[in-house]
């Protein structure tokens, strides 16, 4: 599973469906937590709410959660059926958000009669939105390593919460933004030319054109 690429894959989706929080077996036991049980990761802008998996391969003190699951939608035929669940998104003021599951994944009619045999209801958790912009000071591209907090659930917390403050999401985008070189770069580059890609541009398109 990859970014937006393998959301329509039938085959992925069956295979893998959910991201869980994954922790060290200790850090699991000394918060008391289960498998399966949920959890509250906090971020600099927000939170998301989901479930942990306990494993001894991760490291003490680390949690890590896949960013390539918890896809969603808004509308109940719209989206890929295969792989989003379907959400509310409300908007609290002051920039803040909150994103809540309405509905998981299940079996549909199409033309392809294998959408009637889907068994898993389990989109996963949209985390990405959770995580402000780090850029990178070189590449100009994401850091995804940040530090979080995690805690247990309140009562009102459901699997799939997402919160999010956009200004403050803003504001941090803002100081790493300062931290990085403004373009152009050398001979004009506004990308280096060995940073590849799945697909190369042309050439032309890494330098910025002059005005």
């Amino acid at each position: 599973m990859i970014h937006t690429r393998s959301g329509n894959a039938k085959w992925l989706n069956e295979i893998s469906h959910r991201n869980p929080v994954w922790m060290h077996t200790s850090d699991a036991a000394r918060m008391g937590l289960k498998d399966g049980e949920l959890v509250k990761v906090h971020t600099e802008i927000g939170y998301f709410v989901n479930r942990i998996w306990s494993t001894e391969g991760i490291r003490p003190g680390v949690l890590a959660c896949s960013h390539h699951m918890g896809r969603w939608r808004l509308e109940a035929d719209q989206g890929s059926r295969w792989a989003c669940a379907l959400v509310k998104v409300e908007e609290l003021g002051n920039g803040s958000y909150r994103m809540r599951h309405l509905e998981g994944i299940k079996p549909f009619q199409s033309a392809d009669p294998d959408s009637s045999r889907i068994w898993w209801t389990d989109g996963g958790v949209h985390q990405n939105i959770t995580f402000p912009v780090h850029p990178d000071p070189i590449s100009g591209m994401h850091c995804w390593h940040q530090k979080v907090r995690l805690e247990k659930t309140s009562a009102d917390d459901r699997y799939g919460d997402i919160f999010v403050d956009t200004q403050k999401s803003f504001a941090v985008y803002k100081q790493w933004l300062a931290q990085t070189r403004p373009a152009p770069g050398p001979n004009g580059l506004r990308r280096p030319l060995w940073l590849s890609r799945p697909v190369r541009p042309a050439e032309e398109m890494f330098f910025l054109k002059k005005s």
